[in-house]
């Protein structure tokens, strides 16, 4: 028994060898066949292994390089221009009443009476301006016009904008005003650049800044509280109750239209968007775009874009407005004779029919009163986007009005960088 047994562990042991043995066999045939087929397949040896990694290399950088171009490119950089603004407001003399600008007189819209007896009738701060009354008033004559702050009946819930007593009264005594708003707590506080302004502008200069409740809780929250008088900084803050839209961007229309009817005994007034900040004093400004230019009314072009298709389609493009919105009051435009810009064009009336609308500077007279008030109507009728609506709007008002002049003065857009400084508004930060 013991004899058989050794045998079997003898046989295990052999047979253990020759599977390692086959198995080391094996192993080497397959390595060999390995290198043998590399060699076969690069026909240059194991070396040509380095030509495959340089290979892969450069697919690498080629899809960097791709992956580069497709990247959006970066921003043109628009730069400031020179704006020869005189020495000191020492200087200045204020034009006498031009002759030039049309005269006629112009009221305002107040209340309305429910239309009709239904349930649906809503009060509006803009008013129920049908269409015929809308293009009567394009028409440069003593008419009474809506113009924004329309109540409705009695009994029915005010329309909006609403100011303290206080505030409209100080309001009410400005010659001169500059300003700006911020609703909805969109954009932080940009103080003018007060060594710039002159102690002049200081004394006899409105500044207001018209801001909601949740904005004043906003500036109180990072420091900027009111002082006794009611200022930050050279702003006179302006509290705004009751908003008359619930689009902030249409809101904000109010002030940077209405400056006629905000401040009723003001011969001018300038306006900036809260991204900006003020860097010259406003005396000079408004020597320099109106005085100068014998003008009524001052905005600069766009920076890029100047007929009204590519300021569609760009607010498409970046979806500014609902689409369906835009494209209706796009179609109203055409049917009603807005044509492209035609840069080519002896004729033109304007460097471009898209303005930079964050800037304006405006004498008080009837005819700047007018255009404010029918521009208004227009983002007041149609979206927010003033863009859309101020080449319709300068045209129909020099096309029905061939006999009566508007000196609207359209500048440079680097004029109005070389005055202000521009920031983003708080939403896009």
């Amino acid at each position: 028994m013991r004899q058989r047994r050794q045998d079997n562990i003898g046989i295990s042991n052999l047979k253990s060898d020759e599977l390692v043995h086959n198995s080391f066999v094996e192993m080497m045939f397959f390595i060999c066949l390995a290198i043998f087929g590399l060699k076969m397949h690069f026909h240059g040896g194991i070396s040509s292994l380095d030509h495959v990694e340089e290979e892969l290399m450069v697919h690498n950088v080629s899809q960097h390089v791709s992956q580069q171009q497709r990247k959006k490119p970066h921003r043109q950089r628009y730069i400031p221009c020179e704006v020869p603004f005189i020495d000191s407001v020492n200087y200045l003399r204020e034009p006498m009443d031009n002759n030039k600008f049309a005269h006629f007189y112009l009221g305002y819209a107040e209340r309305e009476e429910r239309i009709s007896q239904n349930d649906t009738f809503e009060a509006h701060f803009g008013g129920h301006q049908t269409l015929e009354e809308r293009d009567k008033s394009y028409h440069a004559r003593s008419q009474t016009i809506h113009c924004g702050f329309v109540s409705g009946p009695d009994g029915f819930p005010g329309t909006g904008f609403e100011l303290d007593e206080k505030d409209k009264k100080y309001m009410s005594t400005c010659s001169v005003a500059v300003s700006s708003c911020i609703f909805g707590s969109s954009d932080f506080l940009r103080r003018p650049t007060s060594k710039v302004i002159s102690e002049y502008s200081k004394k006899n200069v409105c500044f207001v800044m018209f801001v909601d409740e949740q904005t004043l809780v906003k500036l109180s929250a990072e420091g900027n509280v009111p002082d006794d008088k009611g200022n930050i900084g050279l702003w006179k803050i302006v509290l705004v109750r009751n908003l008359p839209y619930e689009d902030m961007r249409k809101t904000g229309k109010v002030p940077k239209f209405l400056s006629h009817r905000l401040f009723p005994s003001s011969r001018y007034s300038i306006w900036l968007d809260s991204k900006l900040r003020l860097n010259a004093d406003p005396m000079l400004i408004i020597e320099y775009f109106l005085w100068r230019t014998v003008s009524e009314y001052a905005i600069s072009n766009h920076y890029s874009r100047h007929c009204v298709w590519e300021e569609v389609l760009q607010n498409k493009r970046l979806n500014k407005y609902n689409h369906t919105a835009i494209d209706e009051q796009f179609s109203f435009y055409q049917s009603d004779g807005l044509i492209k810009f035609d840069p080519s064009d002896p004729k033109i009336l304007l460097p471009s029919f898209v303005p930079e609308g964050s800037f304006i500077i405006r004498a008080h007279t009837p005819m700047s009163n007018l255009f404010s008030c029918l521009w208004f109507n227009e983002v007041d009728r149609f979206t927010s986007r003033d863009q859309l609506s101020f080449a319709y709007t300068y045209l129909k008002l020099k096309r029905l009005n061939p006999d009566k002049q508007f000196y609207l003065h359209m500048f440079k857009d680097c004029e109005r960088r070389a005055v202000t400084k521009l920031f983003h508004h708080r939403m896009d930060n």
